[in-house]
């Protein structure tokens, strides 16, 4: 798949100075993140189940080789074909083998960021495969030519009235003044189109929210249902899953949907959560005749040893980037990859390695709002850190930083030295600012005060005031 994170400054640009997208973007303040704050509020024992959910989590990382062995083991004796993938090039590889096998014309397609990661559509597509999204979200983007700029609401960067006008464009076998005024009329076209590609592919792919071990079960959780109608309409039903996502019990799965629809969307449940176990056994109504999950492994194991293992906890919710001033700003985009916002910024580094990532972690405020609100209790600012201090210790820092940031801890180093420098820049600021209070250039600030005002230092330095207030000087 391209990358794009390198250009994140270039695509941060032009993202604030999108007007459609500023004022898509404009909705997440009063929507997501209202709606999971009013979810959180309603759950008083909201906080012991991040707790629990956190130590599950941990457990089952802990021993993770032990529950992919059991998960193997239980999706195999209940009829599944088992495949593990070490590389993105692995799992296109294995999943293509499959769809011909199944003599595979059309492939129906749920929503999947592991699948995005993977690049597996244009691999799909190349090989002379349709491939069709059946998430809305997702459709729209197919058709748009995008990819998805957020984990759970893939086209939250786009206007009713720009997805009205792709539907004009799109199907042009429709009426040419049917009315699409409302969502759901723009929902019921969706459907009606979509409607015959669920009903004629031979193959369904799908994601997975979880793997359950106890039971070989693979879960999906959908407020459309259009994951259900993937996986048991084809004959043919492969799950692409990475191999961080197994819980040990159904048990923990169910603490895990408590947090997960109340940290996404702000529901008690999600619409459909779908266990799925093997392919269709005798008497059942529907169903898969065959049935094979895709483990990708992808740089995971070798995050599992890494200062950065915390991030496999992650639950895929979205919440973090809801909550990010950063995300909130520029969209998903932006980040140039898969991942966007706090968590793509420690994930995404990891997975194409920090040479590629590195301005990944250094758009974030380190405000900690993104730890605050994640269900897992990640805590994506120290774990950003770590990516900032070994993107310095590699010296792939501009030069110019580089030096800066070794000046300022060499004055850090002398508290004397340093508490007189920071009095006479102060003081001189002050006397350079004080007719007008503020400053509207400054050298080795001009990404600051290309946007807003530097305000000009105003009477004594903290440290100055801290002196006198422990002397017993009045203020």
């Amino acid at each position: 798949m391209h990358i794009e994170t390198p250009l994140f400054k270039q695509n941060a640009r032009s993202a604030l100075q999108d007007p459609q997208l500023q004022r898509a973007l404009g909705g997440l303040p009063g929507g997501l993140v209202a709606q999971r704050a009013a979810a959180r509020d309603r759950l008083p024992e909201f906080e012991r189940l991040r707790d629990a959910g956190r130590d599950l989590r941990n457990d089952t990382l802990a021993m993770l080789d032990v529950y992919l062995e059991m998960y193997e083991r239980k999706a195999t004796e209940a009829g599944a074909t088992v495949h593990w993938a070490e590389t993105a090039a692995d799992a296109r590889s294995i999943i293509l083998d499959i769809c011909k096998s199944a003599g595979a014309r059309l492939v129906a397609k749920g929503k999947s960021m592991i699948s995005e990661e993977i690049g597996l559509n244009a691999h799909l597509e190349a090989s002379g495969l349709e491939v069709v999204e059946t998430d809305l979200g997702e459709y729209i983007l197919q058709i748009r030519g995008e990819v998805p700029s957020h984990i759970i609401a893939p086209a939250i960067h786009l206007t009713q009235e720009q997805v009205e006008a792709d539907f004009r464009r799109t199907h042009t076998s429709l009426p040419e003044h049917r009315r699409l005024v409302e969502p759901a009329e723009l929902v019921g076209e969706a459907r009606q189109v979509l409607r015959e590609k669920f009903l004629t592919a031979e193959v369904g792919i799908t994601g997975a929210n979880f793997l359950i071990a106890e039971t070989g079960s693979s879960v999906i959780v959908t407020n459309e249902g259009n994951g259900d109608l993937t996986q048991s309409l084809a004959r043919t039903h492969i799950v692409i899953a990475s191999i961080d996502k197994v819980l040990a019990t159904r048990e923990d799965l169910a603490t895990v949907l408590r947090l997960l629809a109340r940290s996404a969307t702000g529901q008690e449940c999600t619409t459909y959560a779908t266990l799925s176990t093997g392919p269709r056994r005798p008497g059942d109504v529907d169903g898969p005749i065959g049935y094979h999950v895709v483990l990708l492994d992808n740089g995971r194991a070798e995050l599992l040893g890494s200062r950065f293992r915390e991030v496999l906890r992650c639950i895929r919710c979205g919440a973090c980037m809801n909550h990010c001033p950063v995300y909130n700003a520029v969209g998903g985009h932006a980040y140039g990859w898969v991942y966007p916002g706090p968590i793509g910024a420690v994930l995404t580094p990891a997975l194409i390695g920090i040479a590629k990532g590195a301005n990944l972690p250094n758009a974030s405020t380190f405000c900690g709002r993104c730890e605050a609100v994640c269900p897992m209790k990640i805590p994506l600012p120290g774990l950003m850190r770590h990516w900032r201090e070994a993107e310095f210790e590699s010296g792939q820092q501009p030069a110019r930083q580089r030096y800066a940031l070794k000046a300022w801890a060499w004055l850090a180093a002398r508290p004397r030295l340093y508490h007189v420098a920071m009095r006479f820049a102060a003081a001189a600021l002050g006397a350079a600012g004080r007719s007008k209070g503020r400053f509207r250039w400054l050298p080795l600030a001009g990404g600051w005060t290309r946007h807003r005002d530097f305000a000009a230092p105003q009477g004594r330095t903290f440290q100055q005031l801290w002196v006198e207030h422990q002397r017993g000087v009045p203020q």
